[in-house]
């Protein structure tokens, strides 16, 4: 039988270091506000497969790329996955949860995305372009990510990156969800700057777009954010779907906004528990 209030293993790493971020800020914050309904622990990413038999459910916040630690987090998939131990986001993800080799299948598909190959032999299938951005089909936070001329992307096309025409937009733009319900919006005016980000007024059609997403990723539970970038014509391209551990800049938003925010998580967060827990869900 569960406890009387459930067990909740907070997986985080408080030491991880991003430009222009301060993750440990925004996990402290949460697990203080989701105390109030669970008995909670944080974990280091690296010990949450030893730990995780002890606790009801699993959620996996700012962890940091798992390219630091990819035996470990197989580890953990494979076991949580064997026990049946509910995780949060779910590990159904279709997006950056499972690598970046989505964007092929949704720029093939015509979904609103910058357009993206994996092979030299599809090149062609791209715009014209003077450079290239050229990225790792497991990357996360630009790491390995490289911008090429035109006439040197055809040796990098290797079949272990992404290839994608290197685009002049305007500016970046995130839609943060819980559930499938958007919470708020984001974006960085200057786009030398991606994370000095302020308040974004999205309007109906902005959030038509970002709903295609979350439909297609079909997560039911957890926390997802649509990156897109504002392209020349006006457009919204998807940058990419981040539904692993996807960072809130949380210090971004207005107080209100902020508890707002919190409130919905701890509230998604406690439904998933006891529909995981419930003898349907056993």
């Amino acid at each position: 039988m569960p406890a009387a209030r459930p067990r909740l293993l907070y997986v985080t790493d408080l030491a991880y270091r991003a430009r222009g971020r301060r993750y440990c800020d925004e996990d402290i914050h949460l697990a203080s506000r989701l105390r109030a309904h669970f008995d909670l622990a944080l974990c280091h990413p690296r010990d949450a497969a030893a730990l995780m038999d002890a606790f009801d459910a699993v959620v996996v916040r700012n962890s940091g790329p798992v390219l630091g630690y990819p035996k470990e987090y197989a580890d953990f998939r494979a076991k949580a996955l064997a026990t049946g131990t509910p995780v949060y986001n779910p590990l159904t993800g279709k997006a950056d949860m499972a690598g970046k080799g989505y964007l092929l299948d949704l720029s093939a598909a015509g979904y609103p995305v910058i357009p993206t190959v994996g092979r030299a032999d599809d090149l062609h299938l791209l715009p014209t372009a003077e450079r290239y951005v050229v990225k790792p089909r497991l990357g996360a936070d630009s790491l390995g990510m490289r911008i090429v001329p035109a006439g040197r992307v055809a040796a990098t096309a290797t079949g272990d990156v992404l290839v994608q025409p290197h685009v002049d937009f305007a500016y970046e733009v995130s839609f943060y969800f819980v559930d499938d319900d958007f919470q708020y919006a984001l974006h960085a005016p200057d786009p030398r700057r991606r994370w000095e980000l302020k308040p974004y007024p999205a309007t109906a059609a902005d959030l038509e777009f970002a709903r295609r997403f979350i439909d297609w990723n079909e997560l039911g539970y957890g926390i997802q954010r649509v990156d897109a970038c504002r392209a020349p014509d006006g457009r919204l391209l998807l940058v990419e779907l981040e539904d692993l551990n996807p960072y809130l800049s949380l210090d971004a938003l207005p107080e209100e906004a902020a508890d707002a925010f919190a409130t919905a998580f701890t509230a998604s967060l406690s439904r998933f528990v006891a529909e995981a827990l419930s003898p349907a869900g056993r």
